[in-house]
């Protein structure tokens, strides 16, 4: 069996466990699937208009907090994105071509850097181009995107026929887990 990893990177709470979800399943000998899907369409099944921790201002608050607490335990940087949730399709995209790429990880760590450690858009090609860049991904993806958009509205319809609800979310055959705090946890569980 395997680990999926299913994230977004609007995702917050995806962002530590994008961060080290490659090393912590290297270690335990744990084959980890990369799995990119959009939460929008999911929010929206659920009638929200924006992210939850926009719709409820105490939420809000409160898991930016949380999220600063976590990084400084990680050594994380994390600056605030200007604007909340971003927009990911584009480098949602490109991590549904590289999922199976052994660069994958590289990429999916460019991406959220840019988003939550340096503040940059990430629907903007040519950050998105600076992420496949630093990943050393082969050149010309971008070129190519619009050939495979189909690869992440199949993901997120998987995302939601597994009821899926949220990012980060892992899973192991049929087992859920949700949140960065469960990635342990679905490890041990593959195991």
């Amino acid at each position: 069996m395997s680990l999926q990893f299913w994230f977004e990177f609007a995702s917050t709470y995806s962002y530590p466990a994008a961060m080290r979800i490659e090393r912590e399943a290297r270690a335990r000998g744990v084959a980890l699937e990369w799995k990119p899907f959009l939460l929008g369409p999911i929010f929206a099944a659920q009638g929200w208009t924006d992210s939850p921790f926009n719709l409820y201002p105490d939420k809000g608050r409160y898991m930016w907090r949380d999220l600063e607490r976590i990084c400084a335990r990680l050594g994380l940087p994390l600056s605030r994105p200007r604007i909340f949730p971003q927009n990911s399709v584009l480098a949602a995209r490109v991590a549904c071509m590289a999922a199976k790429e052994t660069w994958c990880g590289a990429y999916v760590r460019a991406v959220y850097s840019a988003n939550f450690a340096e503040g940059r858009d990430i629907s903007q090609p040519e950050v998105v181009d600076a992420c496949l860049r630093a990943a050393e991904a082969p050149a010309g993806l971008l070129e190519k995107v619009a050939d495979h958009k189909g690869l992440l509205r199949a993901n997120t319809d998987e995302a939601r026929e597994r009821g899926i609800f949220g990012a980060p979310s892992f899973v192991v055959g049929d087992e859920l887990f949700w949140g960065n705090d469960r990635l342990e946890e679905a490890l041990a569980w593959e195991r």
